[in-house]
């Protein structure tokens, strides 16, 4: 089975084409500026030429049929034709508390993505809307499968998930700590198992997804049982642009003192604060790195802050689990950044972590960079979000 995967932006969609049959990649791409003027970006895995052009796409409608015609092109193409595409997996930011694992997508299950709009109002619309582009499309024939950044965190206890105010807040708006990236945290916990020799159930981990957006999962028997993300994305570490846990009294100072109003703090905390907002130099570690290099103090403090905070949620988690077997690092920070791994690993000692310098240089491969004797194995795995939505898809379309 062939399997295309679609991540929807707001004004993009990331696409990759599997085949399921011995999982491998036939193509990926990006379109970018839809509604606006449209450009498509194609790399076929199967030698023909990459395609990079503009392309008009005044909806994400024509952004899909765009793919289809690469995908199925003389020139571009993977597969002869469209039908050869038995089923189309979605990545979805939010599923609420109504969905614990993927689902195919029906009109009750649309029903429910839109009850989700007010939790995630950014995010699920344009979800939602790549849904809907892929059927007009495609056809009502052709299996759509959901699978939700937030289901992964459905397993936490209340203790976990509540946020100490009003309950009513919980029952009557659904305010409660939801987390993300529960995809990422899925596949590598389990490759973790995998690579250390072990049934999951029997295993203590803690995964670091550290990019752009980062969050930390304790995985104790492959459960979800905590997450540094909360309500919404802006929870936790301090990000490239997002300022993670604050005292949120800030904002009502802030508000008196400057006159912003909450929707202008809030972007603010979103897209102007992490690391780019105590460096005052980028929001992308590497530029980051340099610059420290260079001697920038800021720069060194906006690391010194993101590792710190790693580390503290780090032994957080290994309290609220009694223990640690495994630590993951991974996305774009904890699978290339050698720099960023060892200076988080430096504060845990305390739980026998000991980590090989020269296996700590390897980039780009699933690999353990902790000694033989260190007591907590330590992994890089690059994750695979896309290989996840596509396995949960097939699954589901074959046991229709």
């Amino acid at each position: 089975m062939k399997i295309l995967v679609i991540n929807c932006g707001s004004s993009s969609l990331k696409y990759q084409l599997l085949d399921m049959e011995g999982e491998k990649l036939l193509a990926k791409g990006l379109c970018e500026r839809i509604g606006i003027d449209g450009h498509l970006t194609h790399k076929p895995q199967n030698g023909r030429p990459v395609f990079n052009e503009d392309v008009p796409m005044p909806t994400h409608t024509e952004a899909i049929a765009a793919v289809l015609d690469k995908l199925t092109s003389p020139e571009y193409g993977v597969v002869e034709s469209m039908s050869e595409i038995g089923a189309v997996g979605h990545r979805v930011v939010h599923g609420g508390e109504k969905f614990a694992c993927s689902v195919l997508i029906d009109d009750a299950v649309m029903d429910a993505l839109a009850e989700c709009i007010p939790l995630a109002p950014l995010h699920n619309p344009a979800n939602i809307t790549g849904i809907n582009a892929c059927k007009a499309v495609m056809g009502e024939n052709v299996p759509q499968v959901g699978v939700f950044d937030t289901a992964f965190h459905q397993t936490m206890p209340g203790k976990a998930f509540m946020y100490p105010i009003p309950y009513s807040y919980y029952t009557d708006l659904k305010v409660r700590r939801y987390g993300f990236h529960g995809t990422s945290h899925r596949y590598v916990s389990k490759r973790a198992a995998e690579m250390m020799g072990k049934p999951i159930e029997e295993l203590k981990l803690i995964s670091c997804h550290m990019g752009n957006g980062s969050s930390i999962c304790a995985i104790d028997g492959g459960k979800s049982v905590d997450t540094s993300m909360g309500f919404t994305p802006i929870a936790g570490l301090p990000m490239g642009t997002r300022c993670g846990d604050i005292d949120v009294s800030i904002l009502e100072y802030l508000s008196a003192n400057t006159g912003k109003d909450i929707k202008e703090l809030t972007n603010i905390l979103n897209k102007m604060s992490g690391v780019l907002g105590v460096s005052g130099v980028s929001s992308d570690f590497r530029d980051l790195d340099t610059a420290a290099a260079q001697g920038n103090e800021r720069a060194k403090l906006a690391l010194d802050m993101f590792h710190y905070a790693v580390a503290k949620t780090v032994g957080g988690y290994v309290a609220a689990m009694n223990g640690v077997d495994g630590i993951i690092f991974t996305a774009g920070i904890g699978e290339n950044s050698a720099e960023t791994r060892a200076e988080i690993c430096k504060y845990l000692k305390y739980l026998g972590v000991e980590i090989c310098p020269e296996c700590n240089k390897k980039r780009g491969e699933d690999t353990f960079i902790s000694t033989p004797d260190s007591k907590v194995k330590v992994m890089v795995i690059p994750t695979n979000e896309e290989l996840v939505i596509a396995r949960d898809t097939r699954d589901i379309v074959e046991a229709l």
